[in-house]
């Protein structure tokens, strides 16, 4: 499990390093990474890191779903436009395990995408051996 503070409404943190202590922790040479959130305005992805490519990122998504856009959900909380954005991206992804670490590329970094922040959240990760 791990455990993610965030500091913004929206915002974008490498938790490759976390994972990759998960997969060490486990002991798994060779199988399948399963890293999931567990919020409706979250998001997991792979991508590259790279600042300006995480500010484009966030500033995409705020175009295709804008907040307050007269959602029929925004009569509860104000947030629809947070579970639109994380629909069109995803909560999980799994990742091969290649001798006993994450089989990424060169520039891959796992990525948990806020929405609805700033909040604390939860993100859990699943090792299982092949």
């Amino acid at each position: 499990m791990i455990e993610i503070d965030t500091e913004k409404r929206a915002e974008v943190v490498d938790i490759t390093r976390q994972v990759e202590d998960a997969v060490r922790e486990r002991g798994v040479d060779e199988g399948i990474c399963l890293v999931y959130s567990r919020h409706t305005t979250t998001a997991i992805v792979i991508n590259e890191g790279e600042g300006g490519l995480v500010a484009d990122l966030l500033g995409k998504l705020s175009s295709l779903a804008p907040p307050g856009d007269g959602y029929l959900h925004d009569r509860l909380d104000e947030n629809a436009h947070a579970h639109l954005q994380a629909a069109l991206l995803g909560n999980s992804q799994a990742i091969p395990v290649e001798d006993g670490r994450l089989a990424l590329g060169t520039w891959q970094r796992v990525l948990f995408v806020e929405l609805d922040g700033p909040r604390r959240r939860t993100v859990s990760v699943k090792v299982v051996p092949c």
